[in-house]
């Protein structure tokens, strides 16, 4: 398999145009059908100015209007830009300015009625961007990583080939559509001509209405962050023997605790399980560990396992590095950022490798192990945030000399619990539950503080910085109080 991404869409509408491609609520849309609205929609971007290599963003709630959009600015030469409708203007706005995007394709503007369903000729290579990802920046501002068509199509034919995906799947769509976990979700049904079955935003958020979304739909793989596993099995929304079409439970994006895992692999025994690792620098997953057996312990460690095939992992001083066939271009016109994460392979002349910030280690089988992270950055509900960012967004706030925001473990579902500590100017009294609505403009709800402490000064090390590590250990100590309390 190679090509373009929307390619594998117009295979399948060849060979079986009546075959479903798409399943929304009680919207089912053919791979005829998308192929059809996706070509109208590439000659009405064409029409409209877009050229190869313009940006294209979309903003609309997921269904199955923005997967027309996502094909149909792809067969246009374009790179299609995924917005967040949770996300604050505020923040949508910092990422249009960035990408300058030709357009922006709303539910308002669908641009989906054409002349002609007949194909444009191809505009792009496999090696030209597909679309960018934007994720937490240290700095306040978004960052864009650049995924190509090549580093998607290796990793689903990895994929594919690995998992046996095929025509008779019915395969999750739970993620939302500017999460990388999502590329898989959709590409990987339309190269095995299977169903993609869209989770509803309602449903994500309630345990057992999700369990009763993957019988009904009897979906055959479900792919997600941790997190998703971890809330249902602590709501006790899985029953034994439990979701009988299930041959496939993934995830990727953080650490699946433990003891959800146990409970999953006792109630879904036939079902096959994977943890998946990989940042979205390297295009969806990068290693995999097929977990052989029910873990005896609450207490033990499951690997991320060896690299998918075409994927490099290896440790350089001890930071998990990544090299292969997935690794992203780099950051959207950002060559500071690129040449910082994206360096020069130690062994191999010419190729390059991206720095992790997690820290790792090899088991005497020749397993990787995640350890830990070498930067503030955290991981919560799969999505990937820099604590800087929340930081910068505080910093535009009136009424704040300074704040400084830290993480804890929490046991919980978020996994860590943001924590802000801020000094008030002088004269003002800014109330947390003030400061929380004013942030929750500038940032996604993900990133919001939960725990709040005002400070006449925040305590600084000896080198003057602010000291860390001594805040979180007051709010660890807070958290301790309040649950013992």
């Amino acid at each position: 398999m190679s090509g373009l991404l929307q390619d594998l869409v117009a295979r399948h509408a060849a060979r079986q145009p009546e075959a479903t491609a798409v399943v929304h609520e009680k919207n089912r849309v053919s791979y005829g059908d998308l192929e059809a609205a996706s070509n109208r929609l590439a000659r009405r971007l064409r029409e409209a100015g877009v050229r190869p290599g313009d940006r294209v963003c979309f903003l609309a709630p997921k269904s199955t209007l923005p997967l027309i959009w996502m094909l149909g600015i792809l067969k246009a030469g374009a790179i299609h830009v995924p917005l967040d409708p949770a996300s604050p203007a505020a923040r949508l706005q910092k990422i249009i300015d960035a990408c300058e995007p030709r357009l922006v394709l709303t539910p308002d503007e669908p641009f989906t009625d054409g002349d002609s369903d007949a194909p444009l000729e191809p505009a792009a290579r496999p090696e030209d961007p597909a679309h960018i990802l934007f994720t937490s920046g240290s700095t306040g501002v978004p960052k864009g990583v650049v995924i190509t068509h090549a580093s998607v199509m290796a990793f689903v034919e990895w994929g594919l080939a690995h998992f046996g995906l095929d025509a008779t799947d019915r395969v999750s769509g739970y993620t939302p559509l500017h999460f990388d976990l999502s590329t898989y979700d959709i590409f990987g049904a339309y190269a095995a001509g299977a169903e993609l079955h869209l989770v509803p935003p309602e449903t994500a958020l309630l345990p057992h209405r999700l369990a009763r979304f993957i019988r009904e739909a009897r979906l055959t793989q479900w792919f997600s962050v941790p997190s998703v596993l971890n809330y249902m099995a602590k709501a006790d929304a899985v029953a034994h023997g439990d979701f009988p079409s299930l041959r496939r439970i993934m995830w990727c994006g953080e650490v699946l605790p433990t003891p959800a895992l146990i409970h999953w692999m006792r109630r879904v025994p036939h079902a096959r399980f994977t943890n998946l690792y990989g940042p979205t620098e390297a295009t969806i997953a990068s290693s995999y560990h097929d977990v052989a057996a029910c873990p005896e312990s609450p207490a033990a460690h499951i690997p991320i396992g060896r690299a998918c095939g075409g994927e490099e992992l290896l440790l350089v001083d001890g930071e998990l590095c990544i090299g292969g066939a997935g690794l992203s271009p780099g950051y959207w016109r950002d060559p500071a950022k690129t040449a910082e994460a994206f360096v020069p392979h130690p062994r191999r002349a010419g190729k390059r490798i991206y720095r992790t910030g997690d820290l790792g280690r090899m088991r005497p089988d020749g397993l990787f192990e995640l350890v830990g992270r070498a930067d503030t950055q955290i991981k919560s509900r799969g999505y990937r945030i820099e604590l800087g960012e929340i930081e910068a967004a505080l910093g535009t706030l009136p009424g704040l000399r300074e704040s400084a925001v830290v993480a804890i473990p929490t046991d919980g579902f978020e996994q860590w619990l943001i924590c802000c500590a801020y000094v008030p100017l002088p004269g003002t009294a800014p109330a947390p539950a003030a400061l929380r609505a004013a942030l929750a403009r500038l940032v996604p709800g993900y990133m919001l503080p939960a725990r709040w402490q005002q400070h006449a000064a925040l305590p600084r090390n000896a080198n003057g910085k602010v000291d860390r590590p001594r805040l979180k250990q007051e709010f660890q100590e807070c958290q301790q109080a309040s649950l013992t309390s």
